[in-house]
C-alpha cells in the first residue's frame, strides 16, 4: 500500500514537470518560427502597396504584393516580368513591366511595341487593347515625349519598363532607362485583398 502511494506521488510530481517541458518546447518552436519569418521578410521578400492606375487592368490601387528581393541577385530581369524599383527623382518606388533588356532596341508606336524588330505579344493587356480598338480608339492614346531613349537601344546595366495602362503611366518613355541597381525585386504574388490573391503572370 505504501509502495502504491509512493508511485502515485512520483507520478503526480512528474506530470507538472512534463507539462512544463512541453510548454517550454512550444515557446522555443514559436520563437524560432518568428525569427525565421522576420529573416525571410527582411532578407528575401518585401511587401509593396500598389498606388495609382499605371498597371491597370492587372493591378489596382490598394493591392498588396509580395516582392522577391533575392531573385535578381541570382539572375538578370527578363522581358515580361513585373518589377518594383526605386525612382530617385520621384523619391518613391514604382511597379512596372520589363519590356526590354540591355542591347534591345525598343520602339513604341501607338499600341504596337516592338523589341529588336519583332512585335511583342502582350497577352497580359490584349483584352484591354481589343476593347479600345472595338471602340475605334487606341489603348495607348497619348503621345509621350521620348527624349529619354532617343536611340531606342537599352544601354548595358539598364532595362526599359512600361506600365500596363499605357495611357496613364510614368515609365521609361518619360523617366528613361532603369538602372539594375535601382531594382527592388520581382513582384510575385498579390496577397491582399483576399479575393484578389493570385500569382503574378510574368
Amino acid at each position: 500500500m505504501q509502495q502504491e502511494q509512493s508511485e502515485t506521488l512520483e507520478s503526480s510530481e512528474q506530470n507538472p514537470r512534463k507539462q512544463k517541458n512541453e510548454v517550454l518546447e512550444w515557446v522555443k518552436a514559436i520563437a524560432i518560427a518568428l525569427v525565421l519569418v522576420i529573416l525571410i521578410r527582411w532578407l528575401l521578400f518585401k511587401p509593396f502597396i500598389v498606388d495609382g492606375p499605371s498597371m491597370q487592368p492587372n493591378f489596382h490601387t490598394g493591392e498588396r504584393v509580395i516582392v522577391n528581393e533575392i531573385l535578381y541577385d541570382i539572375r538578370s530581369p527578363q522581358r515580361g516580368e513585373v518589377i518594383v524599383f526605386h525612382v530617385p527623382s520621384e523619391g518613391r518606388d514604382f511597379i512596372k513591366r520589363v519590356i526590354g533588356v540591355a542591347g534591345d532596341t525598343v520602339k513604341v508606336e501607338g499600341d504596337v511595341v516592338t523589341v529588336n524588330g519583332e512585335v511583342v505579344n502582350e497577352t497580359y493587356i490584349q483584352g484591354a487593347i481589343d476593347a479600345a480598338h472595338s471602340n475605334n480608339a487606341l489603348y495607348n492614346n497619348k503621345d509621350f515625349p521620348n527624349e529619354k531613349f532617343t536611340d531606342g537601344t537599352v544601354p548595358e546595366g539598364h532595362i526599359f519598363v512600361m506600365g500596363d495602362n499605357r495611357s496613364d503611366s510614368t515609365d521609361s518613355r518619360m523617366i528613361g532607362y532603369v538602372p539594375l541597381g535601382d531594382i527592388v525585386g520581382r513582384a510575385d504574388l498579390i496577397f491582399w485583398p483576399i479575393k484578389d490573391i493570385t500569382l503574378i503572370n510574368h
